[in-house]
């Protein structure tokens, strides 16, 4: 019979204690929720593997200084979601590169094309702004109840409504193209 597995609390204790398996069972216990969270925000595999393994490394580090407030899954999505925000705020900068004309459509893309739809999708989420985006991600993407989605983004409930209320009212706008005429 094997020995039951611990909880997240007791693997925060044993990693304390030096043991370097605790770590890794963490990230593999949540690593693929984080991963899924960074690819909606950042919408590019590359910088999203890239954000994930700097929070992870900032978890690491802090690990000895985790209080327990809030459960670990929510502590490692609010270093998560923060990488992230930095992120689409340093890349606001850069300077975009222009698409190929051969890229650019000449009519609106057909609604039924799911993969055209999923990029217009994409393309609108990256005209919201971070908050609006990131809370959009959390709750309507990744399914993050909104109580929690507060907690990941240490705000208040009502905040994180808003935040939603209004991007889900800017995305219908950006997307009203998609709608069916009858």
């Amino acid at each position: 019979m094997s020995a039951p597995a611990l909880d997240d609390v007791a693997l925060v204790a044993a990693h304390r204690e030096g043991d370097p398996q605790a770590f890794v069972e963490l990230v593999r216990r949540h690593g693929d929720r984080l991963w899924a969270v960074a690819v909606g925000i950042l919408r590019n595999a590359e910088d999203a593997r890239e954000a994930v393994q700097e929070a992870l490394l900032t978890a690491f580090r802090r690990l000895d200084g985790f209080r327990g407030d809030a459960a670990l899954g929510t502590w490692l999505h609010r270093i998560l979601v923060n990488v992230c925000i930095d992120r689409l705020r340093r890349d606001r900068t850069r300077r975009a590169e222009p698409w190929p004309d051969h890229d650019v459509p000449d009519r609106r893309p057909d609604p039924s094309h799911t993969a055209t739809t999923r990029l217009d999708v994409v393309q609108a989420l990256a005209l919201l702004p971070v908050e609006q985006r990131v809370a959009i991600e959390l709750v309507d993407v990744q399914g993050h109840p909104v109580a929690d989605a507060a907690r990941i983004l240490d705000v208040p409930t009502g905040t994180v409504k808003s935040r939603c209320a209004r991007g889900r009212l800017r995305l219908a706008e950006l997307l009203g193209h998609l709608r069916e005429e009858y």
